[in-house]
């Protein structure tokens, strides 16, 4: 049985002051705080704040969707080819070795000045 249809007009009557009575308080409360509170009864359970959307690029978008893609396939056992979000994949780029000894006997140069 439904609460609502079970009250009486009295009943209905009473509680509608009630809220009104709260509703009045909450505006007196946050008068005094200076500030403007919440009403209670629309506040009741509720999270005040309000959460935006979050942005994202177009190339988050597409790096997702092409990892969502690729776990798709693993768990389907295809191979599928699937592109990245910029112009296809891009390699790590890695130093030689013959780079890495060049600042490496620069960096050690440096320490020499200065600890001349």
């Amino acid at each position: 049985m439904n609460t609502l249809t079970s009250l009486t007009a009295a009943a209905l009557r009473e509680a509608a002051a009630i809220k009104d009575k709260i509703d009045e308080l909450g505006s007196q409360l946050g008068k005094i705080l200076g500030g403007d509170s919440p009403k209670p009864s629309a506040a009741a359970g509720k999270k005040t704040g309000k959460r935006g959307r979050r942005k994202m690029s177009a190339a988050s978008r597409a790096r997702m969707a092409a990892a969502q893609k690729a776990r798709w396939a693993k768990a389907k056992n295809k191979t599928v080819a699937v592109k990245t979000a910029v112009n296809g994949a891009k390699k790590k780029r890695t130093m030689s070795p013959e780079g890495r000894a060049r600042i490496a006997a620069a960096q050690r140069a440096r320490w020499a000045k200065k600890k001349a």
